[in-house]
């Protein structure tokens, strides 16, 4: 099959997998609970091709990136990057370079794929790794973090938080984004979780929290925070 027919049979294939949502999932793997944590499998392909599709969750990882306001000398980290939606809109919206680290070797397929020009000219590093074993290639500094509803996978929150601010330069920013997925979200569990999140950040040493709410079913909040200037003399 020449390439360009292979690529938009490929597409039309994925965009009907996505359009099917869990249904697919359930009968291509049972154990459905798991793959949002750690996408594996075929499950786990259909997982990336659903999160990469559908429109709610492109229009949340752009805007999650317009917070952000990243500059042409920003190096940015996102945790947690998946089929790679929020790396592409960090390209496009003219980062300098872009890091990401994802647990799933499944993601980081589809994410180096899926920015494989940006990576060829020099401009996205990708690494499979979990938040809690970032690569020392992956130290910083930093201009800016996020991480699009990730964080509540991650073990010990705080202080990954903590260690995430030491990678950032002084007054580097980080935007943690959460759509609430639990059955009967509402508002009110979106207003919820900001409040957490908020006080994550503050025990892990961030300045400035503030939230942002983009209105969809359920909202999707962005807590929005700043890594102090370092005290001369002070070890971070």
């Amino acid at each position: 099959m020449p390439r360009t027919v292979r690529r938009v049979v490929t597409s039309a294939v994925e965009y009907g997998v996505a359009r099917a949502g869990t249904t697919v999932v359930r009968a291509l793997d049972r154990d459905v609970v798991g793959q949002a944590h750690r996408p594996r499998g075929a499950a786990g392909r259909v997982n990336g091709w659903m999160f990469a599709y559908r429109p709610s969750n492109r229009q949340r990882n752009a805007w999650v990136v317009s917070l952000l306001g990243v500059r042409p000398t920003d190096r940015v980290l996102e945790i947690g990057f998946g089929p790679g939606v929020a790396i592409r809109e960090l390209v496009r919206a003219g980062a300098g370079h872009v890091y990401g680290v994802d647990h799933s070797g499944v993601m980081l397929r589809q994410a180096s794929r899926r920015n494989a020009a940006a990576i060829r000219r020099g401009r996205v590093t990708l690494a499979r790794a979990s938040v809690d074993r970032i690569p020392p290639a992956f130290e910083g500094p930093f201009d800016a973090v996020l991480a699009v509803n990730s964080l509540g996978f991650w073990p010990a929150p705080a202080e990954r938080l903590a260690e995430l601010r030491r990678r950032l330069a002084p007054g580097g920013r980080i935007a943690l984004a959460s759509q609430p997925r639990c059955p009967g979200a509402t508002a009110d569990t979106a207003r919820a979780a900001a409040r957490e999140i908020e006080n994550l950040l503050e025990e892990a040493g961030f300045t400035q929290p503030s939230t942002r709410t983009l209105p969809l079913t359920p909202p999707v909040a962005c807590v929005l925070a700043t890594a102090p200037a370092r005290e001369a003399g002070r070890t971070p």
